[in-house]
């Protein structure tokens, strides 16, 4: 029995990938192939940042089942490890039920993770509280130098001011004798597999993000953050440092301007834009499509032939 796909919609941010994948769902419906959408982002996890991460409302999944969003508090940290077995986890399970898993999000390491042969060393849990507070007490720089010294290949993939990965490739030497720096080989790790990414030109992808911003504050992005705030934002390492968020929180605490959070956000979510299409440009295996109306019948002809129920 052929096993049900896996579709894994890429893209940066702003480039349509929510109401692509809405549009497949329905249009797979049509055929009587149900489809759920899988999230892939790692900021759609936290509950109540809903303006920031331009999260799907219930109106805009138009019934489709959305899940992995909604499903942390902004205190904790989401890890690339536990989403890897949460979201495969979810992929298996509609798979058992017939549903065809449409994988969706803009963190490309996230979606790395889940469809390749990703695997994370171990942790412990004294090594690196231990490793936190030398990096509390000393700073990344020197903690970075001592990787230096430990494996040089490693400290030369890791920028010198990232506590955190320092840290971790600091805790993997101590606990393996060595750190890989490099991601894996793009292997699969999951079956049937279909990539799509959407293709946007940067004029409008640029132009879309400046629009979503200016969205975002005028939704009540400063009041979201403020609510946040009161429960646990700023000690959350990850969902503190959101674009977006972080640059609310500066300017709740007086240290930028308005006018400069906004702006800031538009940059640093158009860097992360870039970052994000040069990740995805590095996979082979992805079929690059135009985000546009054709884009869905399309992404379901490449699935054409690989599930039962939609002919050629």
């Amino acid at each position: 029995m052929t096993p049900v796909p896996v579709l894994a919609l890429n893209g940066p941010t702003a480039s349509g990938k929510t109401a692509v994948a809405v549009a497949v769902a329905h249009a797979l419906a049509d055929h009587g192939v149900p489809a759920e959408v899988v999230n892939a982002d790692s900021m759609l996890v936290y509950r109540g940042m809903d303006i920031g991460t331009a999260k799907p409302t219930e109106a805009e999944r138009e019934g489709v089942p959305h899940h992995l969003i909604d499903i942390m508090e902004v205190s904790e940290d989401a890890s690339v490890a536990e989403f890897q077995a949460l979201a495969r986890a979810k992929i298996a399970e509609c798979r058992a039920r017939g549903v065809v898993p449409i994988l969706a999000g803009g963190s490309a390491l996230y979606v790395h993770a889940i469809l390749d042969d990703f695997r994370f060393p171990g942790t412990d849990p004294r090594v690196r509280s231990r490793l936190e507070a030398e990096l509390a007490e000393v700073g990344p720089a020197a903690l970075h130098e001592r990787l230096r010294q430990l494996d040089p290949e490693a400290a030369a993939g890791i920028l010198p001011g990232n506590g955190r990965r320092i840290v971790r490739a600091l805790e993997v030497i101590e606990l393996t004798g060595g750190f890989r720096s490099q991601l894996p080989e793009w292997t699969y790790a999951l079956d049937t597999v279909v990539q799509v990414g959407l293709e946007v030109p940067r004029d409008v992808l640029d132009a879309r993000i400046e629009q979503r911003v200016e969205r975002m504050w005028a939704d009540g992005l400063v009041a979201e953050v403020e609510g946040l705030a009161r429960r646990g934002l700023r000690q959350g390492r990850t969902a503190s440092r959101a674009i977006g968020y972080r640059q609310v929180l500066a300017q709740l605490d007086g240290e930028i301007t308005e006018a400069e959070a906004r702006q800031q956000t538009v940059f640093g979510t158009r860097r992360l834009a870039r970052k994000q299409l040069g990740w995805f440009r590095r996979d082979p295996r992805i079929v690059w499509l135009p985000a546009d109306a054709a884009a869905t019948p399309r992404i379901v002809s490449e699935l054409r032939g690989r599930v039962a129920g939609i002919g050629g």
